[in-house]
Order: structure tokens, then sequence, then C-alpha cells
């Protein structure tokens, strides 16, 4: 029999000691330590079935049909395109957000053109599944519902049944009666995904994985589950708002730039084909501090509302709320406009936020978060039909920008008249509205006000 000895795993990086302790060294986190038994016997290699010889990259031919299309175009397109055969997915986000409904009804579809589908659930009954794929449409003779958390009933149930797409949902449930840890565990989790993934890869079969999340947002168990896997994708939104954005943060056979935009119903997820008009749907009109910026999410422009408030601090340090927006990236630029653009605003409380529940990292933004602080301070309104984008530096200027003629375009599509945007980018293109470039932080204000 192999020999075990006890080994003391941390269940939150898979930092592994022989005997327990309170902290854990590499992530610091506090009674994290859980025993595990650790056989000592020294398993052989595996190999792919079918294996073949070295060919050079030349000679080997890839086709558009080696994706499966989900018929959900946000979804294919942050994919890359559509599915890869023999990829695996693995998908995270909060509970209720809609990972389980997105995947539902994406394999109802595929399930309905023919593809054979099975559905590993480990938290549902297959009655309750069925509930679930009634209320949303997605219901195909070809989409095969199993609840099971045992690993190699699973593993003979796919062998028998050869599907086409494989779905675990989720694999923090799935569990392998050769270790004695808890389901959930890291040598659980990083044990049963690296079976999957072997047996998905060797029949040529894409594997979803869906993920739970840690309080910080990232996908539990050990972070070399990302490593194996071909595509994370995280599923974000607030549950007060019905929009939902999915983003992929590795993808290897697409860009990471896409994101897909989502609309909550009682009847499931529905694509959103023009965000921009949607996010901007509820605009005060005539409000100071509110400003329209265009941000580029992979190709595709977004126009997007960002609102500030700036008032006198009642104590004696002010108060900075950000939400959507880097917290350290508002400093900044508060900084800036303070010294650059003349408003004494260092005592002063500012919240700031982008509406509808998205996230804004790219550079561009930085000119209309500065419009949109200065809008307030003054208590002068933007014009409504203005839209602003820009990249700040610390010494005032505003540099040029990437991609700006397709955000003028998307603009010109929403009715917008007006743009303020860097000198530099306004040689470079050409549009039907007025377009003003600006040099400085200054120049723009007084533009604007």
């Amino acid at each position: 029999m192999a020999k075990t000895r006890i080994i003391y795993t941390c269940q939150s990086c898979g930092y592994q000691l022989p005997k327990w302790l309170g902290k854990c060294p590499d992530c610091n986190q506090w009674n994290s330590f859980v025993e595990e038994k650790a056989f000592e016997e020294r398993k052989g290699l595996q190999v792919f079935e079918g294996g073949s010889s070295p060919q050079p990259i030349t000679t080997l031919e890839v086709k558009e049909e080696d994706r499966l299309k989900t018929g959900i175009g946000e979804l294919d397109r942050v994919l890359g395109g559509g599915i890869v055969l023999g990829s695996a997915i693995l998908i995270g986000g909060d509970p209720g957000i809609g990972k389980s409904t997105l995947l539902l009804q994406a394999m109802a579809m595929l399930a309905g053109n023919g593809e054979k589908v099975l559905y590993v659930s480990g938290e549902e009954s297959p009655r309750q599944t069925k509930i679930r794929g009634e209320r949303l449409g997605a219901t195909s003779e070809n989409l095969f519902i199993y609840a099971e958390n045992t690993l190699e009933r699973i593993l003979d149930s796919v062998k028998r049944l050869k599907p086409g797409i494989l779905i675990i949902d989720s694999i923090q449930t799935i569990y392998t009666q050769a270790l004695e840890s808890s389901p959930g565990s890291v040598s659980q989790v990083r044990e049963t995904s690296s079976q999957l993934i072997f047996n998905a890869k060797g029949m040529d079969m894409p594997i979803f994985l869906v993920g739970h999340v840690t309080k910080d947002g990232s996908i539990a168990g050990p972070r070399v589950l990302e490593h194996m896997v071909d595509t994370v994708l995280y599923f974000e939104g607030e549950r007060g708002h019905q929009f939902r954005i999915l983003r992929a943060v590795k993808n290897r056979y697409g860009s990471v730039m896409e994101i897909g935009v989502f609309e909550m119903h009682d009847k499931g997820l529905e694509e959103v084909t023009n965000p921009s008009a949607l996010f901007l749907a509820e605009r005060p009109e005539n409000a100071s501090g509110s400003v329209v910026v265009s941000s580029l999410e992979g190709t595709r422009p977004i126009l997007v509302e960002i609102q500030s408030l700036v008032c006198p601090t009642i104590f004696g340090i002010p108060k900075r709320t950000v939400v959507g927006i880097d917290y350290n990236r508002v400093a900044l630029l508060t900084a800036v406009l303070e010294k650059k653009g003349g408003l004494n605003i260092q005592n002063h409380d500012i919240f700031l936020k982008v509406t509808g529940g998205v996230r804004l990292e790219e550079p561009a933004i930085d000119l209309g978060i500065i419009a949109s602080l200065a809008s307030n301070f003054l208590d002068k309104a933007i014009p409504q039909k203005t839209v602003v984008f820009g990249e700040v530096g610390l010494a005032g200027e505003v540099r040029g920008i990437s991609q700006a003629e397709p955000r003028i375009n998307e603009a010109e599509k929403l009715g917008f008249d007006k743009c303020i945007l860097p000198k530099d980018n306004l040689s470079k293109i050409k549009g039907k509205l007025e377009m003003i470039g600006v040099k400085s932080v200054k120049e723009m204000m007084d533009v604007l006000f």
C-alpha cells in the first residue's frame, strides 16, 4: 500500500506545510490551513490518447469550422469568435450573477443545432434544473442533465455518452474518492479539474467549469486552476442593476480586451447590442457634474456617463468615494485639476461614479473625469450633446489616444453634436459633428466653462 503522511494545506493559495500555522506565510490569510493526507505513491505520466508526432507549425491546418457558435453574439465575441474544440473555459462571478443562466441558455441553443451537451450540476437536482430551463425556454432533447458530485461517475458517464460539450457547475462541488479531503478544498479542486481537463482535451471536447469566487472577487481554489484552463471569464455586475458584463481576463484563442453586455430579465439574460444607448437612456438633463465619455472595450467603443458631486467637507479630512474607476487615478486627476486648472477643491468631499455598473480602466477617460469634477464644483452643466475623451498627464497636458475615429462614429450614431478631444487626434480624423481639440486642462475648461 502507498504510504501516507499528514500535511496542512492553505485553502486560499494552496501553500503546504508539515505542521499547522495560524497564518499562511504565502498569502497572509488567517485560519486557512486544513489537515490533509498526502499519498507518496508516484503515478505514471499521463498522455493523450491518439497522440501525434511533432509537426512543423506551418503544416497544421486551422479551419473556421473548428469554432462552435453559441448563438449568443456577446458570448462569442468574448470567446474570440466562438468555442474552440477541446478548449477549457473557466467562468466565475458572484452568487446569483447569472453564470448558470448564461451557460444553460447557450447550451440549449447548441443542443438545438444538433450538438450533444452534458450539463453536470453539483448544486441542483435534475428537476430543479428542468424548472429553471423551462423558465428560460432552454430545453432540447440533446441537452442531458446529470446531478452528480463524484468525479469517477462523471468521467464514466462522459465516456458512455460521448457529448460534444461538457458543463461542470460547479467545480468546487466535485470530489474524487482518491483523496480524503472535503469537496472544495485546494487538493480536490486541483485534482478534479486536472482530470476533467485532461479527458476533455483527449476527446477534443470543450469543457466549461463554473467556479465560486471569494469575498475579494477572485476565483476560489488554487491559483493553478486559472493556469490549467485556456480561457478565464468573469461575470460582473451589481445586484441593484440589471446590466451584466462578461469580461475575459485570459484567452488563448482571442483578445482579453473584449466585453459582452447583457441585461437580466425574468426569463433570463438578453444581449445588449447597443450598450451605449442603454447606459445613457436615463441621463439627467442640464445636471452639473454629468459628462459622457467614450471608452474602448476591445474593438467596441462604449459611451458611458460619469457623475460627480463636489461639496465642502464638514470634517477636517475630505472624503473621497469612487465607484467604477480606480481610486488612485481620481486622486491623481484631482491634484492635476487643482494645480493646473486653478480650482481649489482640496477641502471638498468628492463623490464620483460610473453609471450602469460599468468599470472603466483605460486612460482615455481622464479628461472626462476632470470635466465632471470641474462642472460640479463650478455648478455649470456641460452641454447635453457633448462627449469628452483624452488622456491627461501630470503637467496638465492632454495627450492623444488610440482609436479616436471609432469613438467619434459611435457618438455620431447616438446624436451627439460636439466632441472635446486631444488636439493631436484632431488632424487625423474626420466627422460630421463639431470637434474641438485641446492641448491642456486649462484650455479644456476655457472651452466648456
